[in-house]
């Protein structure tokens, strides 16, 4: 037998691997593929391919396993009990650019579905891994790490501090300098991920210089990009007054502002929420949005968007009115009565009104609570809420005159519980009860 034919055996079984991983990888694309898949056990055919001498046939075997993991945590736990993961770790340190990407892959999308399974990822050692792939001059195979890192983070305090004592967070900072419009995306979304968890997390990426970076992006032409920023942003100034203040301190307003008639819908909820978040910690900080033209920027929001897109802002004027007194004025007086009244003839979420109803001036409660009146007939679960949260007792505190509109509200709120209910919130009612009490006299 000739050498050539010899030869032509290994370059048949070379074709053969690479058109079996390649079509694997596009079946994994549709849905319908993946249980037939699953159940022809092509986990276990994928993972020798994951070791190939062949370049392309590894990534290509890493590519259909990103997929397949990605789809669902039944099979990114196959991939973790076939123990490919630290197969991958060690490619990500070895390998092309290209398997990098692929191995980065295939552990976002292992680290995506849960805890426990984020955890996998941590424990065989990917966070060192990754990070250092945030090092890496190839801006796509920092964008992979990144994600991974994020996807890690996202699910708990736990796993976000392992990210940051992995190093990642400098890292992640300067990735979001870089000039690459999907690299800054990604890094400021795990950036977003990590502060949200807690405190000390968020001053962890306060402490490496994120703020002024975020802050220098608020106008960038890139949608996406901005969503990200804003989240962000927000998610490290919700934690404290502390924090909030740095957020301010970049000289935000009144830039963000102009963010909020963005053509975006989730650019705008999160500088809607962004502003919430400043504005619930003090008045001071209330006081210097409402000076930038917050509230009636706010306000103009409202009226302009609509359903769930618009509770950010909602909550973000029932905190400003919640503060004092003054500020609920600057609330009413920024044009805002007819639009006040508006926007609240709109709102069915009704936790959002909840710090209304409590500090809310008169001629405004009365559209709050004529609110909570349509509502609380349908709706169940709001009207449990409703006695929980302190509110079915507030209503009976209000002093209505008999026969005007607010008392009609107040009827009908009253009309949707049982009467001992209403009775038993009703001021008097303890004193009532203490002196039956007293009164009692038991049959001896």
């Amino acid at each position: 037998m000739r050498w050539s034919s010899h030869f032509k055996v290994f370059e048949q079984y070379q074709k053969a691997r690479a058109q079996f991983v390649q079509t694997i990888a596009e079946l994994a694309t549709r849905p319908q593929n993946i249980e037939t898949l699953q159940n022809a056990g092509v986990m276990s055919l994928l993972r020798p391919l994951l070791l190939d001498v062949v370049p392309n046939i590894q990534q290509t075997a890493a590519l259909a396993l990103g997929r397949l993991a990605n789809y669902n945590d039944d099979l990114a736990e196959a991939v973790v009990k076939g123990d490919i993961l630290p197969q991958l770790v060690y490619s990500l340190a070895e390998q092309n650019r290209f398997y990098k990407k692929a191995a980065a892959f295939v552990l976002r999308a292992v680290a995506k579905h849960s805890p426990q399974l984020a955890q996998a990822v941590v424990d065989c050692g990917a966070l060192d891994a990754l990070v250092i792939c945030l090092e890496e001059f190839d801006p796509g195979v920092k964008e992979a790490a990144a994600w991974a890192l994020g996807y890690v983070a996202r699910h708990n305090a736990e796993l976000s501090q392992a990210v940051v004592d992995a190093g990642a967070v400098p890292l992640l900072v300067l990735c979001i300098q870089e000039p690459e419009v999907p690299l800054k995306r990604i890094a400021a979304s795990a950036l977003s991920d990590i502060a949200k968890q807690s405190p000390e997390l968020a001053q962890t990426v306060v402490d490496a210089g994120s703020i002024a970076h975020l802050a220098q992006m608020i106008l960038n032409p890139d949608a996406k990009l901005k969503r990200q920023v804003f989240s962000a942003l927000g998610q490290i100034a919700k934690h404290s007054v502390d924090l909030a203040e740095m957020v301010v301190e970049a000289e935000i307003f009144p830039a963000v502002l102009t963010c909020l008639k963005d053509s975006d819908e989730f650019v705008k909820k999160n500088v809607a929420t962004l502003i919430r978040e400043i504005a619930k910690h003090t008045p001071e900080l209330s006081q210097l949005i409402v000076n930038t033209g917050g509230v009636a920027a706010v306000i103009d929001y409202i009226g302009d968007s609509k359903s769930n897109v618009r509770l950010p802002g909602i909550m973000m004027l029932g905190y400003v009115a919640a503060h004092s007194e003054n500020l609920a004025m600057a609330v009413i007086v920024s044009k805002a009565k007819k639009a006040l009244k508006n926007i609240l003839q709109k709102c069915t979420y009704l936790p959002a009104l909840d710090p209304l109803l409590h500090d809310a001036p008169p001629n405004v409660l009365k559209h709050v609570v004529g609110q909570y009146s349509k509502v609380l007939p349908h709706d169940a679960k709001a009207r449990r809420l409703f006695v929980t949260s302190g509110g079915l007792k507030k209503i009976q505190e209000i002093k209505a005159e008999p026969g005007s509109v607010m008392q009609e509200y107040i009827n009908g709120i009253n009309n949707c519980y049982p009467e001992e209910i209403v009775r038993y919130y009703s001021p008097g009612y303890s004193d009532a009860l203490l002196e039956r009490v007293e009164n009692y006299q038991p049959a001896l």
